[in-house]
């Protein structure tokens, strides 16, 4: 079968957006063949800096024939109905339709269409330049002299050339011919810019991809990082050094070469004074190089690595020198920023009533950048108000959860006050993401405790599903504060999650709030602290997708789950003992038991029976009814005393003694007794059985 090689050659294509933009033209070019009734056996897409490639294999050389038929008007329908259905059908005459009978409705005609399939040639002509006009590039320009007629395509960069080509192992392939705003698809592409920019014809993808790897060009997205990787940790091992990983910028500068050459550049060793934090951004963010550090060593060394997209004669000598200006230039920068931010401000008199207000030194540095912060009304939202406010809401959340969380009051107070001061230093500027390790940073130059310095960095965290949860109990105490405060804060303003859309991370928030509380054990009644039912909702709904993705099975949390429960923690450790219980044999039986016994009690209940709350003794005839009742109050004592002491598992097992008694009952009682009087006890008793496991969990909500 026929495969199909597809190329669109353009300017240099943003890192960022190559590897979407490769699965969205697999994507579009797939569902539009399928559409038009073709097959393919399978599809793969590649890029590099300046091509979009896709290989479709096993595509059909045409689509099938479709049969169709349409139903017409009865035989005996009026002249104009007929004329209808013939113009419909496109027939010439009625004596090309048939006439097929229906015992009801009688005889009518029916019009038999093939439409015969077409050349997959013809097919991807076809759609072929519809899919590259309208291609969804997050950004796009237009180019050319046809740029200044109206409806000129648009592309990320400059599209430079075509290559369609079609055809099978065992025949030559062929150019499949469309054009798109003057340019033509053809079978000629070209290989690195500068090592070899002769044109190349190609046939199919084996020789495609194998002149490009010839012309200095490596198609492979993913074995371009494969030889970056590889490069860099062993240029890294023969200078005694190892490579600090890290797998975005090995994404985005495998997107920046397509023949990808590693090199060592050093920068003055002075520059290691600064904190490896900012070297290592400093030089990714701006010559996107990587860093490297003796093995098993905390701070760097002053070897980075860079990755050219030349094979230069010099070995590299030009290119190495050329970044090492410019990195050290941007560490020199850096160092500015960094010693900056450990001098004082140059109007302190203006700061005098915010330093009073938070209680802050205004000969330490980083205490200057609070009352800074807080002076100069910087906005954290705009119903919101202040930065500075929202730092007094959090210092009066954070006194109480201290409490709760055990940690040093005085701690945590001063570890709110500062927790922001990095928003107004130099480095977090130039770096947003490094705000909380710098103000640790800083924190501990001014001689701050270290819980204070830890919880100014960890206040931010768990920041995602991988981000651990702050260690320390003031910097846990802060971070519950300041998630706490951020989600009150836009449930108060009406400004929720919807759908997909989540632009202020409350989502995120909540689950951090959540494993915090699960993680560290903590007991916290959300509602003593939100007092607002509607957010409680929504860490319920955050909680159950936590629990699930922990294992733990939808109708148990749902059991357990009830809508005024605030408490998280207990949550957890009630779904944890119920799925230990309800997975052995007791367990089971017992729900089977219970189930029946509420099923009965829905029914009755339904029928407008009003269930009795007391179970009269003398009313029970049968030894399984008054065993049943001896073991229910039993149970049921038992276990509400361990649930009261938060022991889940002894409540549990209270409740699995019920297991042979109610199996009992039901083998030997019939419930619905002709006696008005013993019926009534019997239902008492089932209810007495669905408030004795209601203790624990509602099992009518469990599965199985």
């Amino acid at each position: 079968m026929p495969d199909l090689l597809l190329e669109l050659r353009s300017e240099e294509i943003p890192a960022r957006m190559q590897r979407k933009a490769a699965g969205d033209l697999k994507k579009l070019v797939t569902d539009a063949l399928v559409e038009a009734g073709l097959t393919y056996e399978g599809a793969r897409e590649y890029w590099t800096p300046r091509r979009l490639t896709l290989d479709i294999r096993g595509l059909n050389a045409r689509s099938s024939d479709v049969r169709e038929e349409i139903k017409g008007p009865a035989t005996s329908a009026p002249e104009q109905a007929i004329q209808g259905f013939l113009r419909k059908a496109g027939l010439a005459s009625i004596s090309e339709a048939h006439v097929h009978s229906d015992p009801k409705k009688g005889d009518f005609y029916v019009a038999h269409i093939v439409k015969p399939g077409r050349a997959a040639d013809e097919i991807i002509a076809e759609v072929m330049p519809g899919i590259i006009r309208n291609f969804p590039w997050p950004k796009s320009m237009r180019s050319g002299a046809a740029s200044a007629k109206p409806g000129a395509m648009r592309w990320v960069r400059p599209l430079q050339s075509i290559v369609c080509t079609f055809g099978s192992e065992t025949e030559e392939t062929r150019v499949v011919p469309f054009e798109v705003d003057g340019l033509t698809a053809g079978n000629v592409t070209y290989g690195h810019r500068f090592h070899a920019p002769e044109a190349i014809t190609v046939r199919r993808f084996e020789d495609y991809a194998a002149n490009l790897e010839k012309a200095k060009v490596v198609l492979d997205a993913e074995r371009r990082k494969q030889i970056i990787a590889t490069d860099a940790g062993n240029i890294a091992f023969a200078n005694g050094l190892e490579l600090v990983e890290d797998e975005g910028l090995l994404e985005e500068v495998s997107g920046l070469v397509e023949w990808p050459q590693v090199l060592m550049g050093t920068f003055d060793e002075e520059f290691l004074a600064i904190p490896s934090e900012i070297i290592r951004l400093t030089i990714k963010t701006n010559q996107k190089c990587f860093v490297t550090r003796k093995p098993g060593a905390d701070t760097l060394s002053n070897h980075f690595i860079l990755i050219s997209n030349i094979e230069a004669k010099d070995g590299g000598k030009e290119i190495v020198h050329g970044n090492g200006k410019v990195v050290r230039a941007r560490l020199s920068d850096a160092k500015h920023f960094w010693l900056r931010d450990q001098h004082d401000l140059p109007d302190l008199d203006t700061l005098k009533a915010s330093a009073e207000k938070f209680g802050l030194d205004l000969k330490k540095p980083l205490d200057q950048r609070m009352a800074k912060l807080d002076a100069l009304n910087v906005t954290f939202h705009a119903k919101l108000g202040t930065q500075g406010e929202r730092v007094s809401r959090i210092r009066t959340l954070a006194a109480e959860l201290a409490k709760v969380t055990g940690a040093d009051a005085a701690l945590v107070d001063r570890a709110v006050v500062l927790a922001k001061a990095d928003l107004r230093t130099e480095a977090v500027g130039e770096f947003p993401e490094l705000q909380g390790i710098m103000g640790r940073k800083y924190a501990l130059l001014q001689g701050e405790d270290a819980a204070v310095a830890e919880a100014i960095e960890d206040h931010y965290k768990p920041q995602g599903p991988s981000d651990r949860v702050p260690s320390g109990k003031v910097g846990l105490t802060v971070a519950l504060a300041d998630k706490l405060d951020t989600l009150i804060g836009f449930w108060a303003i009406d400004e929720k999650p919807t759908g997909s859309k989540d632009p202020y991370a409350l989502r995120r928030a909540a689950l951090g709030v959540i494993r915090m509380l699960l993680e560290k054990n903590i007991r916290l009644p959300l509602l003593s602290v939100a007092k607002d039912p509607d957010l409680l909702a929504f860490f319920h709904d955050r909680l159950k997708v936590y629990l699930r993705d922990m294992g733990a099975r939808h109708d148990l949390i749902d059991a357990v789950l009830t809508p005024e429960a605030d408490d998280l923690l207990m949550v957890a450790r009630r779904v944890e003992a119920l799925t230990a219980f309800i997975t052995s044999e007791d367990g089971q039986n017992l729900l089977a038991g219970t189930k029946r016994a509420t099923q009965l009690l829905a029914a009755e209940e339904k029928k407008g029976t009003v269930v009795g709350g007391t179970v009269s003794a003398d009313l029970l005839k049968l030894d399984a009814e008054k065993a049943l009742h001896a073991a229910v109050e039993t149970a049921s004592k038992d276990a509400a005393a361990a649930v009261a002491r938060e022991d889940f598992r002894s409540a549990m097992e209270a409740l699995s003694t019920l297991r042979a008694p109610v199996d009992q009952f039901f083998n030997d009682v019939l419930v619905n007794d002709e006696d008005p009087a013993i019926r009534a006890n019997r239902l008492a008793l089932l209810s007495a059985i669905r408030a004795a496991t209601g203790t624990v969990a509602d099992f009518s909500r469990i599965t199985g």
